[in-house]
């Protein structure tokens, strides 16, 4: 894999993947899917998150523990990202979060930026980036370049995906190759209009129930 992507190996994530493909699966279950698949990510993509000791006093008597070093930021890209957002505010209930809006043009694929919310200077000290599919990797990239336009150098951005496509990590991969990617699989092909294949469809439409008849 080109860059620095780490593809999740895990019997779990295998099977709820294997749900979110299913054409027949509810939006119910479909988010419930995305939600899980999250969680595990987040749980491996922070293993090596600086520590600091901490005391405190237990029921028992006192204790020294350790709490997370960096302040974390999440910015999910809209509208699917929001998808993964609750899971990784499980893990950190108080990081503030930053929503991307970005679309894919659809005739030419290339990404359209029409919303922002990050602040004018930067408070946190990572950031957790959140789109579930890497397809052509246009909006990864795009989402990237307006994080360190913002201040936040790509070493300390993580992208997180539920699904990605070989060449959408190789075009993320050589715009940013210290950008760490952190996803539960990889198809190897593109449809003529940029979708992942096999995929899970659109995941914005899957989770919000907004699906064309």
């Amino acid at each position: 894999m080109p860059g620095k992507v780490t593809v999740l190996k895990h019997p779990v994530v295998n099977s709820r993947l294997a749900d979110l493909r299913q054409a027949g699966t509810s939006p119910k279950e479909f988010r419930q899917g995305i939600h899980d698949i999250s969680t595990i990510l987040a749980i491996e993509a922070t293993r090596d998150l600086e520590e600091e000791p901490v005391s405190g006093l237990s029921p028992v008597g006192p204790f020294i523990g350790s709490i997370i070093k960096p302040k974390i930021g999440l910015t999910p890209v809209l509208r699917a990202g929001l998808g993964m957002t609750d899971a990784l505010l499980t893990i950190f209930p108080n990081a503030p979060v930053y929503h991307l809006g970005i679309f894919r043009e659809k005739v030419t694929l290339q990404p359209v930026e029409y919303y922002s919310k990050l602040p004018s200077n930067p408070t946190i000290d990572m950031i957790y980036l959140l789109d579930p599919l890497i397809a052509t990797g246009g909006t990864a990239v795009a989402a990237v370049h307006m994080i360190t336009e913002w201040g936040v150098p790509v070493t300390k951005i993580r992208l997180l995906s539920i699904l990605a496509s070989e060449a959408g990590l190789k075009n993320v991969g050589e715009q940013f190759p210290e950008l760490e990617v952190w996803v539960a699989a990889v198809d190897n092909q593109l449809t003529s209009n940029g979708l992942i294949l096999p995929g899970l469809g659109d995941a914005g439409d899957r989770l919000f129930s907004t699906l064309k008849e």
